[in-house]
């Protein structure tokens, strides 16, 4: 999960920036549902904070597909709703001549 969001703060520093930024960490993170080989995930991140050169991301992960490998190797289902299963908050620094979005 945390490497899915880091490519998700990646997009967002390259969206804001157009630099891909480098990563400083991650606060909060709370696996909430199991995740296996074969489940499909959807990863999205919002921009709730942007310093004049640090950028705070709040991320979720959820499962929208997933593996039935005790009814066959290939057998999956589509959920009917989204299984949340991991967040986090994520801080990304952009370097100082790379900034384009306006502190807040």
């Amino acid at each position: 999960m945390l490497r899915l969001f880091g490519d998700v703060l990646t997009e967002v520093t390259i969206r804001t920036d157009g630099d891909e930024g480098l990563l400083s960490g991650y606060s909060g993170v709370e696996f909430t549902a199991p995740v296996h080989a074969g489940d499909f995930v959807e990863v999205t991140g919002r921009l709730v904070k942007a310093g004049r050169l640090r950028r705070v991301v709040e991320l979720e992960a959820r499962k929208v597909i997933e593996a039935r490998y005790e009814q066959g190797h290939s057998t999956a289902r589509v959920l009917d709703e989204p299984i949340v299963v991991c967040r986090a908050v994520g801080t990304t620094v952009v370097p100082v001549g790379k900034v384009r979005t306006r502190a807040s």
